[in-house]
């Protein structure tokens, strides 16, 4: 069952605006914004021996197009309830302020570009200060294993720091590349740092209220070769250059060969209020909902993750190689083959000081040894605390933790509910503190935790399947029996004031309320 977040946001107070994208019909002025010019393209019924300024007068393929330098403040507008076939790769860049826009203008279904088996449908290599709205975009060329395909490809080669890039309301779907992971892979909507020679990077970067659907093999993500630094030594790159200003909200992703979305070499990236619904559908690889690698400082909140498929890897949420003061919270996952969480740190990288708190996870699973619903493997990770969640399941043969004998990890004041046949820990290294455990046995029958509530938490719903059945009922023995975190929230994921004492799990709530 699909619970979408807005709402959710709501309640906590979030500002949630959706910009309309509304742009001139074909009598428009050919001036842009900014002094800019407006171009016309109609795959139809233009010309590409037309001056293209003006709706009477538009171009006809997606090559004359391209072969413009834009400037800021110019436009190209495509018509709506049209097809255009082959690339947009347009050349020139935007200024501050006064960006190149690409949108959409008449009536009907939004502009349709197929780039039939292209390394991308639109590209935008070497170019900055662009934004692209209200566009349908598919890359379907023959079945291949080798060949790279993108529905949106940003890519900086050798560039040095390209600012301001938008992607809104842009719908891309049916994308069959090959199953090739970093540093250059397939998928919908990819911002790629490459190249060797100059120190490269993106600041300013938005991927809103759009979706991409049935694409190989990442759904929305980011990559790049300048990644080597202390947490990091065997890295790509001889310098850091994170992405800055990377916001990915609002986002439906679905049906996608490996990743939903991942951020990779970011800092202080905002992820938040997307639906990941299907992934790692065809990818033979490990592949997460929601995830980081090498990067710092990463909020993911109010995001909803469902139908993780397989169990390499296939869980909701990762927290992996080379992750640093990243926090999950606030977040959904349910009906995830691969589980709820990972915790991975790669191998000679460091990953410190992350935050898992405040999510819900409904009916997730992981049978397959050495995963559960929480999995920790890989190398060690530091200060990695995991407090105040709700975890529920009725999928029997799942382990709730499992851990193969790495440290560094908290468990406290969550809830940690089995299926009816049990859901054991099987964890003899991590710290726990103050769980409430309820069909959720200790493996071998080695209780690790000294506080433990061992209790029925009388939940709302006697089989949780969506998030409001984990609230509790007037008795349960998690009402206040939680303790203070200094973190600095004071809302929980209903949006309930966390009181003091806080309650067990995500709920903070009083019943009836």
């Amino acid at each position: 069952m699909s619970i979408r977040f807005p709402r959710v946001g709501a309640a906590l107070g979030a500002a949630v605006v959706v910009v309309a994208g509304v742009v001139p019909g074909a009598a428009a002025s050919s001036q842009g914004r900014a002094g800019g010019t407006t171009y016309y393209l109609d795959c139809l019924r233009g010309s590409d021996g037309a001056a293209g300024t003006s709706g009477g007068q538009a171009w006809r393929t997606l090559a004359r197009a391209g072969d413009v330098t834009y400037g800021p403040g110019d436009r190209l507008l495509v018509r709506r309830g049209r097809t255009c076939t082959g690339v947009l790769a347009p050349k020139g860049s935007g200024a501050a302020g006064a960006p190149v826009r690409v949108d959409a203008y008449g009536s009907g279904a939004k502009p349709r570009i197929e780039g039939e088996g292209a390394r991308a449908a639109v590209l935008l290599r070497n170019v900055e200060q662009w934004e692209l709205r209200n566009l349908d975009i598919s890359n379907t060329g023959p079945a291949t294993t080798t060949d790279r395909r993108a529905g949106v490809l940003v890519l900086l080669q050798d560039y040095g720091v390209g600012h301001h890039y938008v992607v809104e309301d842009v719908d891309v779907h049916d994308v069959n590349g090959s199953d090739h992971k970093d540093p250059d892979p397939s998928g919908g909507i990819l911002f790629s740092v490459q190249g060797s020679g100059a120190p490269t990077r993106f600041d300013g970067v938005r991927i809103e209220d759009s979706t991409v659907t049935h694409v190989d093999r990442t759904g929305i993500g980011t990559s790049s070769t300048w990644g080597r630094r202390a947490e990091h030594p065997n890295g790509p790159g001889t310098s850091f250059e994170p992405v800055t200003g990377l916001v990915i909200r609002r986002n439906e992703v679905r049906d996608v060969g490996g990743d939903g979305i991942v951020v990779q070499t970011a800092d202080k990236a905002l992820v938040e209020h997307n639906h990941v619904d299907g992934f790692n559908k065809r990818s033979a690889g490990y592949n997460a909902g929601i995830w980081a690698w090498n990067s710092d400082r990463v909020l993911y909140q109010y995001n909803e993750v469902t139908g993780g498929h397989g169990t390499l890897d296939s869980m909701a949420y990762d927290i992996d190689g080379g992750n640093n003061g990243n926090v999950y919270q606030y977040n959904y996952s349910h009906d995830n083959e691969g589980g709820f969480l990972l915790v991975c740190n790669g191998a000679g990288m460091t990953t410190a000081h992350n935050r898992v708190r405040h999510n819900i996870s409904v009916n997730d699973r992981n049978t397959m040894a050495p995963y559960g619903i929480v999995s920790v493997v890989c190398n060690p990770t530091t200060d990695t605390r995991i407090y105040a969640n709700t975890i529920v399941t009725d999928e029997p043969g799942t382990a709730m933790v499992s851990n193969n004998g790495q440290t560094g990890v908290t468990f406290r004041d969550n809830i940690l509910v089995g299926a009816p046949s049990g859901s054991p820990i099987k964890d003899a290294l991590s710290t726990y503190e103050n769980n409430l455990y309820w069909k959720a046995p200790w493996d071998s029958g080695q209780e690790r935790d000294p506080s433990a509530v061992h209790a029925d938490p009388l939940f709302s719903s006697a089989s949780p399947d969506r998030p409001g059945d984990v609230r509790l009922r007037a008795g349960s023995p998690a009402l206040g029996a939680g303790t203070p975190a200094d973190d600095g929230l004071t809302r929980d994921y209903f949006g309930n004031r966390i009181p003091v004492p806080p309650n067990l799990g995500a709920d903070q709530g009083k019943p009836g309320r």
